[in-house]
Formats: structure tokens, C-alpha cells, sequence
């Protein structure tokens, strides 16, 4: 089964946030030497702990900086941006990395609501349902609008670059819904989402739609993974993790903090019941002990591919963790 890396660009305590961009790409060229399939990119706005704004600009360097690896977002968040730019910026990068880009696309703001109406620049953009039109449009502008529309003369330049595989994200039904009515792959954010993938997955491949040129239904299933040589140290690594997590869902985002600030600070009883509530999101533990809880969690949830997300203090302690993970997959180094 295919195994890929999905990047925050997280910031950890003590750092520049703009040392987590050159670590990105430090991380990439590891994964590519051990043998990951895709790099994604993920959007995030006005959060500390992470710099994962601009994934389009991160798509660009990173592919600059390996080789062979595939690239994508993971994703765009599509209500935050005009469809035509989308189809520019793709069609760009696909001219430039052929055969190598993904469009991985969503439509949550990827921030918090004040975040998105300075994105969306309006209130009516904020409150909008109308994923699908955009959708239609940014594919519109590739392969053409009807007779008469007033689009029709605009066309995504290069045009001579195909869209990039498209992949709809979600964290729920309706991006699973989604994927299956347009006839996308469909990644299932499993690393923070509450609903049981395997129901998400399997009713998406039951409706999907095959539309000319388009191939089978596929689906990746996203978790969240820290690996070390021990357990323990593992289980301190993810101590920080429930930090972070715990800071970020009651409104006081921050840098990752490290295990040693994880062991200093002082939980209560409602903190402890929450990250415990928590962990089973996160496959912890030695590189044998989470590759067979990964493959076990992808088999029950019906996923073609993984893709694995690690947030950790130490970047090189990161990096190390996604190399463990790889040789106990098996993944081939490149």
C-alpha cells in the first residue's frame, strides 16, 4: 500500500516560524530518499503552530527540491480562492513538474471565521454553499465553458498543461459525498476527523461516478503517526503532541512544544480526560508497533493509500520518525 507524507510545516518552541519552510524541505528530500509516494502540502491560516500558508508556493519549492516524489496540496482550500487562479497555479505547476502534482482540494476555511472573511473579503463568500459551482467553474477553465457563457473566452493559461490529478478532501459525509458525485479521489482527513472512515470511504466507492476519461475510485486515508527506536520515547513525543492539540482546540494556539515542556506542565483532571479522549487518533509507539496499528486502521477503513502526518519538536527527531515508519512499511529507498 502506497505511503505519503502530509506537512504542517509545524513551528516548534524556541524557533523562527520561517526555520519550519526550510525544514519542510528538509523533510521532503528525506521522504523521498526512504521511499514515500506523495508530499502534500496542507493550508492553514492565523494559527502559531503551524506556517502552511501558501501550499501552492511550498508545492513549487518542494518539487524544486527532490526529484521523483509526487506533490500536491492537501489541500487548497477552494472557497478561499478564485477558481481561475487555482487552475492557473496548477496548470503552472504541472507545466513545470509534469507528471508529478496533485490537486488536492477542500473546502473548509482552514482558519477561524474572522481569518476566512479576510480571505473571502465578504460575508455573502463566507455564508456560501456553492462548492460544487466552484468546482465546475475551476474545471471549466481548462476543458472549456457552455456556448454563451460569459466565461467562455477564459481559459487557464498554460493551456497546454492538463489539471493535475484532483483529490477532494473532508473531514466528514460531504467530502466523501462530493468525490464520488464529481468523480475525484477522495482523501478522508482521519487525523483529526470524529466519524468512522470505513463508513465514509465505503459509501463514497459505492456512489461513485465514472465520467469520461476518469478512472476508479480511490481513497487515502490520512492518520496521525510518531515513531521513535522506544516506547517511551514515543510516548513522551506524543505527550507534546496532546499538548499542542490541547492548546489549539481551547483557543490558545502556540508553537509544538517539547516533551520536556510537556512533562512540566501542570494537567488537570479535564485536560487529561480530553487528550485521552484524543489519543486514539494518533498510532504511537515503536516502527513495528505503528506500522501494524497504520495497516490494521487502513484495512477497517477500506483506504487504497496512507498518508501520514507527525508533528514533533525536534525536527531531526521528525525526520527520523517518518524514516523508521518507512523501512518497517517496507517503502524501497530512492
Amino acid at each position: 500500500m502506497p505511503l505519503s507524507v502530509l506537512d504542517l510545516s509545524p513551528v516548534p518552541t524556541g524557533t523562527r516560524p520561517s526555520e519550519a519552510l526550510h525544514e519542510t524541505l528538509e523533510l521532503a528530500r528525506t521522504a523521498e530518499a526512504a521511499g514515500y509516494y506523495r508530499y502534500w502540502l496542507a493550508e492553514h491560516h492565523n494559527i502559531r503552530s503551524v506556517v502552511s500558508t501558501s501550499p501552492e508556493i511550498m508545492i513549487a519549492a518542494v518539487a524544486a527540491a527532490t526529484s521523483s516524489i509526487r506533490v500536491g496540496s492537501g489541500g487548497i482550500m477552494l472557497p478561499n480562492h478564485s477558481p481561475l487562479k487555482v487552475a492557473e497555479s496548477f496548470r503552472v505547476l504541472g507545466g513545470l513538474y509534469p507528471d508529478r502534482i496533485d490537486l488536492g482540494i477542500g473546502r473548509a476555511p482552514g482558519t477561524d471565521q474572522r481569518t476566512a472573511l479576510a480571505l473571502r473579503r465578504s460575508r455573502e463568500a463566507l455564508g456560501a454553499d456553492d462548492f460544487t459551482e466552484q468546482y465546475a467553474e475551476l474545471r471549466a477553465y481548462v476543458e472549456g465553458f457552455p456556448a454563451g457563457h460569459p466565461f467562455e473566452p477564459i481559459s487557464a493559461q498554460p493551456d497546454d498543461v492538463p489539471l493535475p490529478p484532483v483529490w477532494i478532501l473532508g473531514s466528514s459525509t460531504y467530502g466523501g459525498q462530493a468525490a464520488a458525485a464529481l468523480g475525484t479521489g477522495f482523501a478522508y482527513a482521519g487525523h483529526f476527523g470524529t466519524l468512522d472512515p470505513a463508513g465514509v470511504i465505503s459509501a463514497y466507492k459505492e456512489n461513485f461516478q465514472r465520467f469520461e476519461n476518469d478512472g476508479e475510485p480511490r481513497a487515502m486515508l490520512a492518520l496521525a503517526a510518531i515513531v521513535a527506536e522506544t516506547e517511551e520515547r514515543a510516548q513522551a513525543l506524543a505527550r507534546a503532541n496532546a499538548l499542542s492539540m490541547l492548546r489549539l482546540r481551547s483557543g490558545r494556539p502556540g508553537p509544538l512544544p517539547s516533551p520536556e515542556e510537556a512533562a512540566d506542565y501542570p494537567w488537570s483532571e479535564a485536560e487529561e480526560a480530553a487528550v485521552e479522549e484524543w489519543a486514539g487518533l494518533v498510532s504511537v509507539g515503536t516502527p513495528d508497533q505503528v506500522a501494524a496499528d497504520l495497516l490494521r486502521r487502513a484495512g477497517k477503513a477500506g483506504a487504497d493509500e496512507l498518508i501520514i502526518t507527525t508533528n514533533i519538536h525536534d525536527p531531526a527527531e521528525r525526520r527520523r520518525s517518518y524514516q523508521l515508519l518507512a523501512q518497517a512499511w517496507g517503502l524501497k529507498p530512492r
